[in-house]
């Protein structure tokens, strides 16, 4: 019965010990001059993914007059700034998901509309010297 207690008494102070070890070397891992990630990698990796997700992934392109922006299937477009119209060489031209409608070539886009580009070949011509644009998804700029 004695030694049942000893043992039992043992692996408790045995536990105690290691674990004020691990807590004792760990001391210094994440302070400043031991930083678990450097500030670098944070700012050249990391921070461009966080602020394309609070973006929702989109990003703002900008538009001279006469410049089109050519969207693969998939690619959403929602004009902030001037005015655009839609480029299609076939119906449907693209997709406006906020009214649940479809538009077609040289339709004239409205502002604070997402856009769904769902056919290839299709794209938003800038008609206003300056367009400012949010994309979400693969797109080129061409004149």
């Amino acid at each position: 019965m004695k030694n049942r207690w000893l043992i039992r008494v043992g692996c408790v102070a045995a536990v105690v010990l290691l674990s004020m070890t691990c807590v004792a070397g760990a001391g210094n891992v994440g302070s400043e001059a031991d930083p678990l990630v450097t500030y670098s990698y944070v700012n050249e990796t990391f921070k461009n993914e966080v602020i394309s997700d609070a973006n929702g992934g989109f990003v703002l392109v900008t538009l001279n007059k006469g410049q089109v922006l050519n969207g693969e299937i998939g690619t959403e477009v929602l004009l902030r700034v001037g005015t655009a119209q839609c480029m299609a060489k076939s119906s449907p031209g693209l997709i406006d998901t906020t009214d649940a409608s479809t538009i077609n070539d040289g339709t004239a886009l409205k502002k604070n509309h997402l856009y769904m580009m769902t056919i290839e070949d299709r794209g938003v011509k800038a008609t206003a010297s300056t367009v400012k644009v949010l994309v979400r998804g693969s797109y080129t700029v061409s004149q």
